[in-house]
């Protein structure tokens, strides 16, 4: 295990290219189950999620090729291999596994899945959608098992608006007899990205991007080349960490469009953000004003950005108030943040943040993947030095994270924990 030190203070410039997107590709590896030959998935990001997935495609008979980069996926020996426990237990989207194996192979057999600890992050309305396509669904022992006989096209409404729930009833819906209607579905555009893929595969799909998606079920599907869409949230994230401490930072390999929400708050705070075709430039504000953010379903405020900017906010010259909606339970980092020196209270789902202050150094620790983000950012606001452990739930969706702050002239480096260290880590 490792940990990340930072030496705050060194302001940041240059370039930094972003990331095929982690909420893309964690979906679109469980979706080249669904073809009966090979898949070749362009630009994924290097991270511990799809090292993972790569791993459980392997578990159930897949043949699987990733340069790092381009991952070649041939499903033509999969079986419906029953994962209960394992690795599915590592990452939060190991859910999707449910309705690509349902499409497939019509059962499936999966471990509850892991991830993040959020809060409450219930998969009920996966459940809801696969029995609508006539899925027998159990809980056994820590498992859900998936079974059917024959999976029927249906009208499915969302109680409320899920990314996983839309694309995991997609994967099951594409190879269904029938049309499937999803209703009141999320519009994110990671799911217009396995809409893509899918139909690129072969699939009958109308609607994506939209509340309504519409899918005629097929019989087969085919292997194809899909290049996967931007990390919208790596770009927010650098975004943020250019606001902070950057004298002009260009971010690459980006679509505008995906991160109009974050960019309207940032010109709100006072920060110059210029935007190109596929390209945004950064900088920090001389003075930067407090603002008011409520996280929303897309094309709202991205709750995966909420604790980033919280950090970032402890620099604004007033009161800011982070209220998250969708996860209320996603404020563990700031306990960590106070230990730095930041002036901060919780209220129910908000925070209420006043600035400005300076940051100091301390020992935190990231307890999940935009936590560790956000302490990131205060690590290279912060006076002094700044250790950070928990870094394995940073690598699980920023890859070469040090690498790229290196390039932009951060003060950054890894270190193995010490024997200490990890028996502390243990006893948490």
């Amino acid at each position: 295990m490792e940990k990340i030190k930072i030496i705050g203070g060194q302001p940041l410039q240059g370039s930094v290219r972003i990331n095929g997107a982690k909420n893309s590709a964690v979906a679109l590896i469980p979706a080249s189950i669904l073809a009966e030959s090979p898949v070749t998935i362009e630009g994924l990001p290097e991270i511990s999620d799809v090292e993972i997935l790569k791993d459980l495609l392997e578990e159930i008979g897949g043949t699987v090729h990733f340069d790092g980069q381009d991952m070649t996926i041939d499903p033509s020996n999969m079986t419906s291999m029953p994962l209960p426990n394992g690795k599915v237990k590592k990452l939060r989207a190991s859910y999707y596994l449910m309705g690509a194996m349902l499409g497939r192979f019509k059962k499936a057999v999966i471990g509850l899945p892991g991830g993040c600890h959020l809060g409450p992050r219930p998969i009920d309305q996966h459940i809801k959608g696969f029995e609508a396509l006539g899925a027998k669904v159990t809980n056994e022992q820590g498992a859900i098992y998936l079974q059917a006989d024959e999976l029927i096209g249906a009208r499915v409404y969302l109680d409320v608006v899920s990314v996983g729930a839309t694309i995991n009833i997609m994967l099951a819906a594409v190879r269904a007899k029938g049309r499937t209607v999803i209703e009141n579905a999320a519009k994110e555009p990671e799911i217009i990205d396995v809409a893509t893929l899918l139909t690129n595969m072969g699939a009958k799909i109308k609607g994506a991007g939209t509340d309504v998606i519409r899918i005629d079920g097929v019989e087969h599907l085919r292997g194809c080349r899909h290049t996967i869409i931007p990390d919208r949230i790596e770009a927010g994230t650098y975004m943020v960490i250019a606001a902070a401490i950057g004298e002009g930072v260009m971010i690459d390999n980006v679509i505008p469009h995906h991160l109009e929400s974050l960019t309207a708050k940032l010109r709100e705070m006072n920060v110059s953000v210029e935007t190109a075709d596929d390209q945004i430039f950064v900088s920090r504000a001389p003075i930067m004003k407090p603002v008011d953010i409520k996280t929303l379903v897309y094309p709202g405020f991205p709750t995966d950005l909420q604790q980033p900017i919280t950090a970032l906010l402890t620099q604004a010259n007033g009161t800011s108030v982070v209220t998250d909606t969708i996860y209320n339970a996603r404020f563990k980092h700031i306990d960590e943040l106070r230990r730095m020196n930041a002036r901060i209270k919780v209220e129910g789902s908000s925070a209420i943040i006043s600035g400005p202050v300076q940051l100091q150094g301390a020992k935190v620790r990231a307890t999940d993947l935009r936590a560790g983000a956000a302490l990131i950012i205060a690590g290279l606001l912060g006076n002094g030095l700044t250790e950070i452990t928990g870094v394995e739930h940073i690598d699980r969706g920023y890859s070469h994270v040090v690498e790229k702050l290196r390039g932009l002239g951060a003060n950054v480096w890894r270190e193995k924990l010490s024997e200490e260290e990890m028996e502390q880590v243990k006893n948490l």
